[in-house]
């Protein structure tokens, strides 16, 4: 393989030569300005009927100037040229034929484009023409920018007379000859693309060795982002490129450009593709066998009543504890909870199914990366603290006076308590859930549902164990007034979910966000005063009350469609330790790990309650700072409050599909996986290497 920098040296080489003799047969006049100089050349002097030749535009760029290739990138217009043949013979060239082109970083922006000399080709196939000339007018006219500092439009009209004859090389068919050496060659290895922007490209010949570096330059600005990093990972037989799609990406449609490759030897080779779609990569399958992944989920699903996730629905637990003094078929309560719960459990082990076969990215949690859901969440969650506070009674979940008096919607409740602490658990991945969770999205559809519900059985257990125990009510108080105090004290908890919610909405989205959900907030606590009125009123006044808190109380739905989506959401720091952290990047982490710096990694998200617990217990602590700043240890933070494509796949690489996940690397070693709930002595034994 002959370097692209030989190549080049010889055609500069050429082109100066070829630039500093008279115009010949075979070159128009020249065009020049104070930037570069211009001229149509062809590779033959004479042209023959039905035989195709070769015409270019020939530019010579003063040093600093550069022109533009076909995509010019993130700013810039690309060359045109048109040429047409008159007299003896007719004719019309086609396309450019584009020599392989040099990424211009410009700052922030990516450009793809040309400097130096450079010869863009075009092939012309002359036809006999219906007149008595022996010779034929080569016509062109040409745009094309120049840039530097400034850019200047530029534009030529070029005319060439040549006879008619036997094709015969001319002088500047060398120039041709480089043009066409530096055409990308199409690429003979298979290549794919996922929804996500993972370029796979599989072939004999890949390897470490003959792929050291790797680039792709698309066809068409917009798809990508052009100026982010290109992740590359090399296997023997394949290599995969991580790019970042853009608004413009459509993951349904195939993806051509180039891709430009150097060895160990630092010689460049350009290959043009057509990536053909697939969905997204689905992890591969551990080795822990099934029974075993069932087994890691049940315990995952057990654990995660332990885990701050969970709180918030304990004062509905409590109050379904309290009503089995009295009722005596509290088993069928018990059956509902652990109904509702296998059901949100299966829905949502669905939804991540569905979504990662459509090649989209979905990890453990993903619901709370919409504000539509966080805010929703939150006026419900508000709703049911109105509940417990006496002002209403919800259509479903009885948490009034239901205590004393067994409703007949009581087991629908129990039901939808079982919905409820599987959407506000999910935030949250307990010990063993990880392993599971990343098993389920590797094994066959019904085999992943079985895990899913092995989980959600597990978050269920221990209250539809204590319902199977004989006169359980025995052992509770008696009921009485204190029940009704208890109930309203237990609304507190979950009003302190809702300033929780409301605060993820700051998180996610700033001002506006927070804003919306608050007027929901006060729409749904008028709505409450609204009704307790309707009770103090004459049943003739009561009617329209009611109609009017009913109103208002669904009101914040139409506040929904205020809020910005996921995308258009912009995370902000997350804790004091956001201040120090580095922000986490797969190339900054690849870079401090080769200068050979400790790093600690701490993938996080606004709505994880465990990651906070954990960043407020051990993280900022005194003694971790003191023991990184001994160490030397670099704090990275990734935030995956909203969607970040380079987290999920860090991530997933660890087997991971939900936070917080915490790895510690030191120094010229592999990293280490820590606990999900951390202390501060195990973060310090972690990096002291105990």
């Amino acid at each position: 393989m002959r370097t692209l920098r030989t190549l080049s040296s010889g055609f500069l080489a050429l082109a100066g030569l070829f630039l500093s003799l008279p115009a010949s047969a075979a070159e128009s006049q020249v065009v020049t300005s104070e930037r570069d100089t211009a001229s149509l050349v062809t590779d033959t002097d004479r042209i023959e009927a039905g035989h195709p030749f070769k015409a270019g535009l020939l530019l010579h760029l003063k040093p600093g100037w550069h022109t533009y290739w076909k995509n010019p990138g993130d700013a810039g217009e690309p060359v045109n040229l048109t040429v047409t043949l008159s007299g003896n013979l007719s004719g019309k060239a086609n396309a450019i034929e584009w020599p392989a082109p040099e990424r211009l970083p410009e700052g922030p922006l990516m450009s793809y484009g040309y400097t130096g000399d450079a010869l863009l080709p075009v092939t012309v196939t002359p036809q006999t023409a219906d007149t008595q000339s022996q010779t034929v007018t080569i016509s062109a006219h040409a745009d094309w920018l120049v840039c530097a500092a400034v850019c200047v439009p530029e534009q030529g009209d070029f005319h060439l007379d040549l006879p008619t004859g036997a094709v015969t090389p001319s002088a500047q068919a060398p120039l041709f000859r480089h043009a066409a050496e530096q055409q990308p060659r199409p690429s003979p290895f298979q290549t794919t693309i996922t929804p996500d922007g993972l370029l796979t490209v599989r072939g004999d010949g890949l390897s470490s060795q003959a792929v050291k570096q790797a680039w792709v330059i698309p066809d068409v600005a917009g798809r990508i982002d052009q100026v982010a990093p290109q992740p590359l990972t090399v296997d023997q037989g394949q290599m995969t490129l991580r790019l970042k799609p853009e608004e413009g990406f459509n993951g349904g449609k195939s993806f051509a450009g180039l891709l430009e490759l150097r060895d160990a030897a630092n010689e460049k080779s350009v290959l043009s593709f057509s990536a053909i779609p697939v969905a997204a990569a689905v992890p591969h399958a551990p080795e822990t066998g099934w029974l075993a992944l069932v087994a890691f989920a049940f315990l995952g699903g057990l654990i995660l009543n332990l885990m701050p996730c969970v709180f918030p629905v304990l004062a509905m637990k409590a109050l379904a504890i309290l009503r089995l003094h009295e009722d005596r078929k509290h088993f069928q309560s018990g059956l509902a909870y652990t109904a509702g719960v296998l059901a949100m459990f299966g829905l949502l082990g669905a939804v991540m199914l569905v979504v990662r076969h459509a090649g989209l990215s979905a990890g453990w949690g993903f619901q709370f990366q919409s504000p539509v859901f966080v805010a929703g969440i939150c006026w419900f969650l508000f709703a049911v603290g109105l509940g417990q506070l006496g002002l209403f009674e919800l259509p479903v979940i009885s948490t009034g006076q239901s205590i004393l008096t067994r409703h007949r919607g009581g087991l629908s409740g129990d039901f939808l308590t079982g919905l409820l602490a599987v959407l506000v658990a999910t935030p949250c991945t307990a010990p063993f859930m990880g392993a599971a969770i990343a098993g389920a999205l590797a094994a066959p559809p019904l085999a992943a549902l079985g895990i899913f519900l092995a989980m959600g059985f597990g978050l269920a257990s221990p209250y539809l164990a204590l319902t199977l125990v004989p006169n359980a009510g025995r052992f509770l108080p008696r009921p009485g007034r204190w029940m009704d105090i208890f109930r309203q004290i237990l609304a507190f908890p979950i009003f302190a979910t809702c300033v929780w919610l409301i605060w993820v909405l700051a998180q996610e989205g700033g001002g506006n966000p927070v804003a919306i959900g608050c007027v929901g907030l006060l729409a749904l606590g008028f709505s409450g005063w609204l009704m307790s009125l309707a009770r103090t009123v004459s049943s003739r006044r009561a009617s329209p009350v009611m109609f009017a808190a009913v109103l208002v109380a669904l009101s914040p739905a139409a506040l929904l469609l205020l809020l910005p989506s996921s995308s258009e959401m912009s995370a902000h720091s997350l804790s004091a330790n956001a201040d120090t952290a580095t922000a986490f990047s797969p190339e900054r982490l690849a870079s401090l790990r080769k200068d050979g710096k400790p790093v600690f990694v701490d993938m996080t998200a606004a709505w994880c309650i465990t990651c906070l617990v954990n960043d407020h217990v051990a993280l900022e602590s005194s003694v971790v700072h003191k023991a990184f700043a001994q160490n030397g240890v670099v704090f990275m933070k990734g935030d995956w409050t909203n969607r970040d494509a380079s987290i999920t796949t860090f991530l997933r690489d660890h087997g991971r599909d939900g936070v917080p996940l915490y790895v510690y690397y030191p120094a010229h070693a592999e990293g280490r996986i820590l606990p999900q709930v951390l202390t501060p002595d195990m973060v310090v034994q972690a990096v002291e290497g105990k």
